[in-house]
């Protein structure tokens, strides 16, 4: 459980590292990135698998690089759900969906060599 706050608290720390560096996103508080990190993660979990089935033709067609359109909608969408969080456009949605996951990576190795030290 600790470890899921943990990544929880991260991924929402990005989406504002994101908002800071990027001037196409912009995220109004620490509580409005908690609220976005739980819809963008929802959304990965619930819709995104289902897009990713239906658009298999087109992203085996581009070699998988249409995976990375699923990921921005998927942001986009978490921005219109959200007051906190807002997108400049589908072009911003894209580019900050990338950071996010490349920050979400970095994240997961860090937590996973954090929870995972041995103690000796």
């Amino acid at each position: 459980m600790l470890r899921l706050l943990t990544r929880w608290l991260c991924l929402a720390t990005a989406l504002l590292f994101i908002a800071h560096v990027y001037s196409g996103v912009t995220v109004t508080s620490f509580g409005a990135a908690l609220w976005a990190a739980v819809v963008i993660g929802a959304l990965n979990t619930i819709v995104r698998p289902l897009l990713v089935l239906l658009t298999l033709p087109v992203t085996l067609l581009t070699l998988g690089l249409f995976l990375f359109v699923i990921n921005a909608a998927m942001f986009y969408s978490a921005a219109h759900l959200l007051d906190g969080l807002s997108v400049a456009g589908f072009g911003a949605a894209l580019l900050a969906s990338l950071i996010y996951s490349l920050c979400g990576m970095l994240i997961d190795v860090a937590v996973t060599q954090l929870f995972t030290r041995d103690p000796t």
